[in-house]
């Protein structure tokens, strides 16, 4: 059900000009059904560049930003997240705020209170939801038993004001509870900071009450870019690539093991997610990651870094 009418094109913006939200402004600007009227950044110079880019207007304040929009994504340092989501929920606009959706769980509730209060769209940027490949694995996945997930990569220089359990790992966590659907049981956690003072590694092993385990590494100083999940169910091990949108199906059958190759129509993730928030806040309609999803995710990653900095390791539910 639609909750207003909708805008056409409806008016989005951009808050935080880094590396994200210059991918941000790209795609928006590639999106037929909105149009980018602003961004705004404190750092001015930087976003005079990025709207010079792209033909649209860098404001010189947050409220000049928010008279200039219908709806925003906000691409600022974690530890902004609530204040200026906040500021653009009261306003009456629609948000969607990059992942975690704030650094502690307090927040991101109060965060989630505030969107229901003033009825707009609270979506939050867990990208790979979007991603085809995971399409893939939601048709064919029935009764999970062991899921394995790596996502590895090089030092970002970039989120080091969180920890890789809250700036990589978390996605992954966001994914299995979607997949899994059971109550947590128990969490047992490892991490050590390498190249900043919070864990730049980090291994999670999830037991859920309906007998699924969940192994997670997470690594931002690996030599290479990994983004993998390995799913085993009784009757398939299916085999899926992130980052190369492929993926493969063993199958148990009469004759033995049988590989099938899962097709892809291959889509950019993030224009995908971007181009869904729009058509939300334009008709109203509830995100594929919501506020709530997005907390919950956000819960387990708190605790598992809270495992990881008490050196307890294990924690049950």
């Amino acid at each position: 059900m639609r909750t207003e009418e909708p805008h056409s094109p409806i008016r989005v913006g951009v808050i935080g000009v880094g590396a994200i939200g210059r991918n941000h402004a790209r795609c928006l600007a590639e999106i037929g059904h909105c149009k980018l009227t602003a961004v705004f950044d404190r750092d001015e110079k930087l976003a005079q560049q990025l709207a010079e880019e792209y033909q649209t207007v860098a404001a010189g304040s947050l409220d000049e930003f928010i008279d200039l929009v219908d709806a925003a994504t906000v691409a600022a340092p974690t530890s902004l997240h609530l204040e200026l989501s906040s500021a653009l929920l009261r306003a009456g606009k629609h948000v969607l705020v990059e992942k975690p959706i704030t650094d502690n769980i307090e927040d991101a509730r109060s965060l989630v209170a505030l969107a229901n209060a003033q009825k707009r769209i609270l979506q939050v940027g867990h990208i790979e939801r979007f991603n085809p490949v995971l399409a893939q694995l939601e048709d064919r996945i029935s009764d999970p038993r062991f899921i394995e997930v790596h996502r590895l990569s090089p030092f970002p220089n970039r989120s080091l004001d969180i920890g890789v359990v809250l700036d990589v790992m978390i996605h992954d966590i966001e994914i299995i509870l979607h997949l899994v659907k059971s109550e947590l049981e128990s969490i047992d956690a490892v991490g050590v900071p390498v190249l900043t003072k919070r864990e730049d590694i980090a291994n999670a092993r999830l037991r859920f009450a309906n007998g699924c385990v969940v192994n997670l590494t997470a690594s931002r100083i690996s030599p290479e870019k990994m983004r993998k999940i390995r799913v085993f169910q009784g009757d398939a091990y299916l085999s899926l690539d992130y980052q190369e949108q492929s993926g493969e199906i063993y199958r148990k059958g009469m004759l033995g093991i049988k590989k099938e190759e899962v097709k892809v129509e291959k889509e950019e993730p993030l224009k995908v997610e971007l181009a869904s928030f729009c058509e939300c806040a334009a008709e109203g309609y509830t995100p594929k990651v919501s506020g709530h999803e997005a907390a919950a995710a956000l819960q387990v990653a708190v605790q598992i870094t809270g495992l990881i900095e008490s050196g307890e390791g294990r924690m049950e539910f």
